[in-house]
Formats: structure tokens, C-alpha cells, sequence
């Protein structure tokens, strides 16, 4: 009778890991799955289809798009040239999933929001994001997590609905990162002084913003995860939980001629955020080296220009005590 219990149990647990495994295959049935990028795209020689038309729908599904800039503009400006007729970076998030994968895993804030570009080549137009597996591994999440899987179940309804008669590009992109975790973090001793939380937060926040902006990187997103998700599902764990986006242009510049989809990583999130009855605050971001190692980036100029822009930030943080 053990034995036999034995044999069934063993039998439950492999029939049920299996069965979850092909949910997970069932809901990245594209060929960008070994990927941690996808790029949906479909015909558009008419122009009728557009980073405005792609908001619609996101929205539509739930994901709030924060942010959806014409990178030509400042190419166009500052560069008097562009690679593609469209080339936007928009950044999108899932309110309640957000704060679910925020809630068990606080790293999660350096992918929220989400980002994605879109562009278009050759009477097509792209979106690319990444997908399940770049966003499991690249903020150290299991693969079956049952809301990072509805995350990327709704980005790929998203992606269907923006582009109808769309499909997923065949990538062969050499990943080199080996499954690593890819991400920078840092604590700092907090000591508000005579200053309260939010005034402690604000004076950090506006140091750093006044070191980063000199240097060309521009913040097109500021997101008050505690105000805008915590307070909204009645979580009251945390003094402060802030996101910002950033993006350096000339960064983008160079890699997107190449590497149009880079768009999925920038702008990257940076999340700071501290946790009642703790003495340190939170610091954390991507590190570049997802871009080189996903991208299968080769190009000399864009990896220095990568690797550059990240030193002044690593620096920056170091130094910023207020």
C-alpha cells in the first residue's frame, strides 16, 4: 500500500510539472521563445497602423501606456539624421500585475514599467518586447510564476490586437548570458536628519536628477509605485517605492540602427524604494550588459557608449548623499 502511494504521488507531482511546463510553451508558441526579445510584425504600406494605434490597444487590454516619444525628434536635431521613417520607445504597465510581482519580488520594479519600441522597415511595422523568459530571467523571477506568465500572456493579446494580421519574427540573436542575472543594485544607510520621509526622497530624487540631466539622459517617466498600486490595494509595507525611466539618446542612436529592437530593454527602469522599520534604501537597475548579451550586440561603438553611460550612473549613485 506505501509503495503504491509512493507510485502515486511520484505520478501527480511529474504529470502536474509537465502539465505546467506546457501551459508555459502554450502561452510563448512563437519562435522568439529560447529569445528574451520578441518582434511582432505585419504588413503596413498604407501607414495605417501607428505608435498611436498600437497605444489604443494596449490600452485597451489594460496596459497603460505612460510614455510614447518620437525618438526621430531628437535624432533629427541633434544628429540631422534618423534610420527609420518611425522609431518610437513607448513605456506601458499592467497596474494590478505590477503590484502582485512587485509585492512578492521588490527587483521587479527595474522592469515596471515595460518598455517596447516600435519602427518600421521595408512597408512593415514592428513592436518588440521582451517576452516570458527575458523577463523571468532578467529580474530573477521563476519562469512559472503564475502573474509573470498573465503578464506576458497579455503583452502577446496586445501585441494580436495592435497588429491583426501580425505574426512573430524568426530570431537567431546568439544569447550570451548564459541565464545570468543581469541587474545592478545597491543600499544606502538612510538618515533623514531633520527631514521627514518625503523630504528626504524628494532632496535625493532632485540631486540625482540634477547629476544625470547635464549628461544626456533624459527621464520620460516618473512612476509613485506606493502611491499609484500600494495605496490603491491597501499595502502599506514600504515609506517610499518610486520608478523612474531613463534613456540616454545618443545611446539609443547608435544602438538602434543596428539593433532596432533594443527598444525592449530602454528606457530602462530604476527603482529605488524603502521598506518600513529598515534602515537603507533600495537602489536597482539592468545592467547593459543585458542588451549586449540578448542582442547579440557586436558593434564596438554602441557596447562603449552602453558600458559609458551605465559608469556615469553607477557613479553618480555612489556619490549622491544628501
Amino acid at each position: 500500500m506505501k509503495i503504491l502511494l509512493y507510485l502515486s504521488i511520484t505520478f501527480f507531482l511529474i504529470f502536474t510539472t509537465a502539465c505546467s511546463n506546457t501551459k508555459i510553451k502554450a502561452l510563448l508558441t512563437n519562435p522568439t521563445v529560447e529569445q528574451n526579445i520578441q518582434v511582432f510584425s505585419t504588413q503596413n504600406s498604407n501607414d495605417a497602423l501607428s505608435p498611436q494605434t498600437i497605444e489604443e490597444a494596449f490600452g485597451s487590454l489594460g496596459l497603460s501606456v505612460l510614455a510614447n516619444n518620437d525618438m526621430n525628434i531628437p535624432f533629427k536635431k541633434y544628429f540631422h539624421n534618423t534610420h527609420y521613417k518611425v522609431y518610437n520607445l513607448a513605456i506601458f504597465m499592467h497596474n494590478e500585475l505590477s503590484f502582485r510581482l512587485i509585492k512578492k519580488y521588490p527587483s521587479f520594479g527595474a522592469l515596471t514599467p515595460l518598455t517596447m519600441s516600435i519602427y518600421t522597415k521595408n512597408d512593415k511595422i514592428y513592436i518588440a518586447t521582451l517576452n516570458l523568459h527575458g523577463m523571468a530571467r532578467s529580474a530573477h523571477i521563476p519562469i512559472n510564476d503564475p502573474d509573470l506568465i498573465a503578464y506576458a500572456q497579455i503583452i502577446q493579446k496586445a501585441l494580436q490586437k495592435a497588429l491583426p494580421k501580425g505574426s512573430f519574427e524568426k530570431l537567431n540573436l546568439q544569447q550570451t548570458h548564459k541565464d545570468e542575472l543581469l541587474g545592478l543594485s545597491f543600499t544606502k544607510k538612510v538618515d533623514f536628519g531633520n527631514k521627514n520621509t518625503e523630504e528626504y526622497i524628494e532632496d535625493f530624487e532632485a540631486e540625482l536628477e540634477t547629476e544625470l540631466e547635464p549628461l544626456g539622459f533624459l527621464l520620460p517617466n516618473f512612476t509613485n509605485i506606493k502611491e499609484e498600486l500600494f495605496t490603491k490595494y491597501n499595502y502599506n509595507a514600504y515609506d517610499f517605492y518610486h520608478t523612474y525611466s531613463l534613456c540616454k539618446f545618443d545611446v539609443i542612436y547608435s544602438v538602434s540602427k543596428f539593433h532596432p529592437e533594443a527598444g525592449a530593454w530602454a528606457p530602462c527602469s530604476f527603482y529605488l524604494y524603502k521598506k518600513k522599520g529598515e534602515d537603507v534604501m533600495h537602489i536597482g537597475f539592468l545592467s547593459v550588459e543585458n542588451w549586449i548579451t540578448t542582442l547579440n550586440i557586436k558593434d564596438e561603438t554602441s557596447i562603449k557608449s552602453l558600458r559609458e553611460a551605465q559608469e556615469m550612473i553607477v557613479n553618480i549613485i555612489n556619490n549622491t548623499n544628501n
